[in-house]
């Protein structure tokens, strides 16, 4: 039996979690929750957005199941996501898309896995303000050998794991010459040593048009943080939106797996929430732990109910509640 954290997050979040947890016993996972707080919740609660507590559970128990979060507004609180993937080091953001059956898109056959660099890159914090007057501000995008090392060789293993035939690595190294260009070195050195999987890079603005034209000539795509949240987002749109894509964030002791979207509190409570997103989260978390059997279940049932449209939430063009929803798929493994 698995121990994982599960902070249900807030907005919609309870509602799906409570859907996705429904589903997952009734598949047969063998989780043992061990409930925690953050977000807003955690804030009205104690004043603090992410409490010590919760930051025990997650060293101890090393796994962690979250619904979306909404940070607090004001000064002194930074996301709590990106707190998160930085105390335990969750370099690897994985962010499946895939064409799925029922959703109308333009195009029917996207299956790309997308690598996202978590920890530096132009989100590593590093700002100030460069005069007194407060009218010209500076970031720096903090590149390193290690951390690109990490993210492009979990992209080259997965690929490999997973029988994937191509990696992209998606880059800016003809004008940002020293950061995306380390990155781009350090790409270049490992693709060496996979002579199996075809290899190309690409800049980041033609990878973005080359994606909203032929999306299926991609595989595994391996980026920094800042290009990979824009294109793991675009990635999503192809297929559907945020409410159709999983999320992974993985590091060498640690891992997360959580919802992308928001947590939408103008339809909390209503049932009107998709849970599909979390749900996918879910299998990739259930993949993690070596329950893949379960994953692959649960996984085939979703593909029947996005095929009925009556049995899905309004957003994807049915007329089910969140929990109808969750039952349909509870019924679909049957």
């Amino acid at each position: 039996m698995n121990q994982v954290v599960l902070i249900p997050g807030d907005g919609i979040g309870p509602e799906i979690t409570a859907a996705v947890l429904k589903i997952l016993d009734a598949a047969g996972a063998q989780v043992d929750w061990v409930k925690a707080e953050a977000g807003m919740t955690a804030f009205e609660n104690s004043g603090n957005p992410l409490p010590e507590e919760t930051l025990a559970k997650i060293r101890e128990h090393r796994i962690v199941l979250k619904g979306p979060l909404t940070t607090p507004v004001g000064s002194g609180f930074r996301s709590i996501n990106v707190s998160l993937r930085q105390e335990f080091n969750l370099f690897s953001n994985i962010r499946p898309a895939r064409s799925l059956p029922g959703i109308d898109t333009p195009f029917k056959d996207v299956d790309l896995v997308l690598f996202r660099e978590n920890t530096q890159g132009l989100y590593s914090g590093i700002e100030r303000w460069a005069n007194e007057d407060h009218t010209r501000a500076e970031s720096i995008a903090l590149i390193t050998r290690e951390a690109s090392e990490n993210i492009i060789g979990a992209a080259f293993d997965y690929a490999t794991k997973h029988k994937r035939k191509k990696v992209t690595l998606v880059h800016k190294a003809n004008i940002l010459k020293l950061s995306t260009g380390l990155f781009l070195k350090v790409g270049n050195e490992i693709a060496q040593q996979y002579p199996d999987i075809e290899y190309e890079d690409l800049i980041v603005d033609n990878m973005a048009m080359q994606m909203v034209m032929n999306p299926s000539r991609f595989d595994v795509v391996v980026t920094t943080n800042l290009f990979g949240d824009i294109l793991s987002d675009l990635a999503s749109g192809l297929v559907g939106g945020l409410g159709l894509t999983g999320s992974a964030n993985i590091g060498r002791e640690h891992a997360m797996f959580e919802a992308v979207h928001g947590s939408a509190p103008d339809i909390a409570g209503q049932g009107k929430a998709n849970p599909t997103a979390l749900l996918f989260s879910a299998i990739l978390m259930l993949e993690h732990i070596g329950q893949n059997d379960v994953g692959a279940r649960i996984n085939d049932a979703i593909m029947k109910v996005l095929a009925d449209k009556d049995a899905c939430t309004a957003d994807l063009g049915g007329k089910s509640s969140t929990g109808a929803y969750g039952d349909a798929v509870i019924a679909a493994m049957s």
